[in-house]
């Protein structure tokens, strides 16, 4: 859905917001897209959607306003991931060794308050950052494809912010549903590609790199359902529909379809089971799908490059960055100490993004990580004011492979990540 409809005075409202949240890019761990949003879902790996996470779960699965109550909060994430590529033979066009990024620390904030409208219904306003990704490296692996106009660094920024209206409505006792409208802004940039950015590799020759920021934003919805059947058993459903974003016109020859950038859509499901024997101890699990493959941009292959015939870059079919759907597997557990401190634990399991031959673009997006641990509590100083804090390792993968601008040099791509969050919460 298009917002080019929206108010010129939302739109500067909505943009002069995101300027103040974009202090840092919102980078994440299952492609780009976060692992959870808010301390407790961070302490329990990302779950959320069957087990309440707080005024920041409500971005997992809407149906918990009724749960949160009259809450406000902030929070933030200090993200810190390590990242890089390497090419280790020198008998190719590709500038051989090791880069490491730069920028290993980024400070991400989150935030929201939500309302009882009712014994039964509530309405909230969060915002938080979705996801995004970057890189910057001194030397510039494609410099020997054009010596003359390559520069350096080279790298990509993407940020992406979420601004979502939350209501949630209890059906009856066992089922409450939630609707959020989303709307999304990102920014993005890249530098040192100008080999790429010619008649050769691209349809639009100027609208490929070192072009500054670039903006677009778009409308979507989330949807939620939260079923309890006894008091053991929670089962929660979400799904966040696909953001069709305005195209990123100044790099409209560098993304497939003249510069198009669509957030994919995201369902999870998961059920949460509470001890007989200790009703202070919860236990969750989830499944949760990550539909890159539908966005042309981030999908479509480069295994064939330079031999893209009349699939140049920014045409409908032009090469991507070759990732897949992704598939998310979270299990996670909390125990509620006593009336101060509730801890929580989690792990997850994500498959790999792309097959090994889509490795060479994605120098720009090494998003490796699969596996993360978490751990994370909470502390009531009173009836109204809480603290959360949580910290998530996402432990070190690597992929690798070669297509044929690589002319069999292959390369290494990995990243490993840490991540601390805290937040506040005051009720009332």
């Amino acid at each position: 859905m298009s917002d080019k409809g929206m108010p010129p005075l939302l739109r500067t409202s909505a943009m002069a917001l995101a300027l103040g949240m974009f202090a840092a890019p919102a980078l994440a761990t299952n492609g780009y897209i976060a692992n959870g949003y808010g301390g407790p879902s961070k302490g329990m790996a990302g779950a959320g959607v069957a087990v309440s996470a707080g005024l920041l779960g409500l971005a997992q699965n809407p149906a918990f306003g009724t749960r949160v109550g009259n809450t406000a909060g902030f929070c933030l994430t200090t993200f810190a991931p390590d990242r890089g590529f390497s090419v280790d033979s020198a008998a190719g066009p590709l500038v051989s060794g090791t880069q490491k990024s730069k920028n290993d620390v980024f400070f991400i904030p989150c935030g929201g308050v939500n309302f009882s409208l009712s014994e039964r219904s509530s309405l909230g306003i969060i915002a938080f950052g979705n996801g995004g990704m970057n890189t910057e490296y001194n030397t510039n692996v494609f410099q020997n494809f054009d010596p003359v106009n390559s520069t350096s660094p080279l790298g990509v920024n993407l940020e992406q912010l979420f601004i979502a209206v939350n209501y949630a409505y209890d059906v009856n006792e066992q089922l409450t549903v939630g609707v959020a409208p989303i709307l999304a802004i990102q920014r993005f940039s890249a530098t040192g590609l100008q080999a790429f950015d010619n008649a050769f590799f691209t349809s639009d020759v100027g609208s490929v790199t070192n072009n500054g920021d670039d903006w677009s934003s778009g409308l979507g919805l989330n949807l939620g359902m939260v079923w309890e059947p006894n008091e053991q058993w929670r089962f929660g459903f979400s799904y966040r529909s696909r953001i069709y974003m305005e195209k990123f016109n100044k790099y409209s020859g560098l993304f497939a379809e003249q510069g198009d950038f669509d957030i994919p859509a995201v369902a999870t499901l998961g059920a949460a089971y509470t001890l007989p024997s200790n009703p202070d101890v919860t236990l969750t699990a989830e499944y949760q799908r990550i539909f890159y493959s539908d966005i042309n941009s981030i999908s479509n292959s480069n295994v064939t490059l330079p031999n893209t015939g009349s699939a140049l870059l920014g045409t409908d079919s032009g090469p991507g960055f070759g990732w897949k759907d992704m598939d998310v597997i979270r299990v996670a557990g909390i125990w509620k100490a006593n009336e101060k401190w509730t801890f929580r634990g989690g792990v997850s399991y994500a498959t790999q993004f792309i097959d090994n031959g889509e490795a060479l673009l994605n120098v720009l997006a090494p998003a490796t990580p699969r596996w993360h641990a978490s751990l994370g509590a909470s502390y009531k100083v009173n009836e109204n004011w809480g603290i959360t804090a949580a910290y998530t390792h996402a432990f070190e993968s690597s992929v690798t492979g070669t297509n044929m601008i690589a002319a069999g040099q292959p390369v290494k791509l990995r990243m490993d990540q840490n991540e601390f969050s805290v937040g506040m919460t005051y009720k009332w």
